[in-house]
């Protein structure tokens, strides 16, 4: 695609927007905070906060929980670009709107993107307060955001998601979590497409599927950072259990309460892979 018509692309005047608030700052890691933790980005240091409302062409998040901010600064010595909430399909979210979402870190100088998010669980080990390494995921959102006329300036059109979550990364917050006596399960995590919880036959047919935990977002995002080259690091806060395998139905405010609960390993753990990837 002609550099010109890259400079008129959405996610191109969003980055420029950013990039003249931050002078000579230039973010290496990217973090997305799901629901109920959204207090990872109070630790970052000298930082520059802007709310999405004042990025042009970027979309607003609606959901109780995610505070619609970008915050730029420092973690440990390391220049991040984190983002307090993220974008859902169930929001009536485009394609356009999840790519520029994205593809804005990439043009910002990141290199590497840590997500974060707030999942049900279908492991009974890994209860509500926990965390779970992502491996692998299972798109079940109906949706894919490279779907239309492929941008060249970021992808090819077919994009392999083999190793989608990098194993490097995987393997480095393993390390941290022994280290800090973190419990860490690791699983496949299966995105469904909301704002409906699952009933319980859909999770009794998603464990037969193989997956682990289930949730509303990320698989769009990953898609997309590994359509533009990043690397991906995800990790789930297990905010309850999901439909059928506990007494209680899920609901939103458990999510918030059970993230928060989580934040504080997810805090600990996120900040250390941080701190060992300068």
């Amino acid at each position: 695609m002609p550099k010109e018509n890259i400079l008129e692309q959405p996610q191109a005047r969003a980055a420029r927007s950013i990039l003249k608030r931050i002078g000579d700052f230039k973010p290496k890691i990217g973090i997305v905070l799901g629901s109920g933790l959204g207090r990872l980005a109070d630790n970052i240091k000298e930082a520059i906060v802007i709310s999405y409302d004042e990025l042009p062409d970027f979309g607003v998040s609606t959901v109780q929980g995610h505070a619609g901010r970008l915050v730029l600064g420092y973690l440990h010595g390391v220049a991040v670009a984190c983002f307090q909430g993220r974008l859902h399909f169930y929001e009536g979210t485009s394609n356009e709107d999840s790519q520029v979402f994205i593809r804005t870190l990439k043009l910002i100088g990141c290199d590497t993107v840590i997500l974060t998010n707030a999942a049900g669980s279908m492991n009974m080990e890994a209860g509500p307060g926990s965390l779970m390494l992502i491996t692998d995921h299972i798109n079940f959102l109906f949706k894919n955001p490279l779907v239309g006329k492929n941008n060249e300036a970021f992808g090819e059109r077919f994009v392999p998601m083999n190793d989608a979550y990098d194993p490097e990364l995987r393997q480095l917050a393993l390390d941290i979590a022994k280290r800090e006596s973190i419990t860490l399960h690791q699983g496949v995590y299966m995105g469904v497409l909301g704002p409906s919880f699952e009933t319980p036959a859909e999770i009794r047919a998603f464990m037969m599927m193989g997956a682990n935990a289930v949730g509303m977002s990320t698989v769009p995002e990953v898609i997309l950072a590994r359509h533009c080259g990043l690397r991906v690091l995800a990790i789930s806060a297990i905010t309850n259990y999901a439909a059928g395998l506990s007494k209680t139905a899920p609901n939103h405010e458990e999510t918030l309460e059970y993230g928060a609960i989580a934040s504080s390993d997810m805090i600990k753990l996120v900040e250390n892979v941080i701190a060992s990837l300068k």
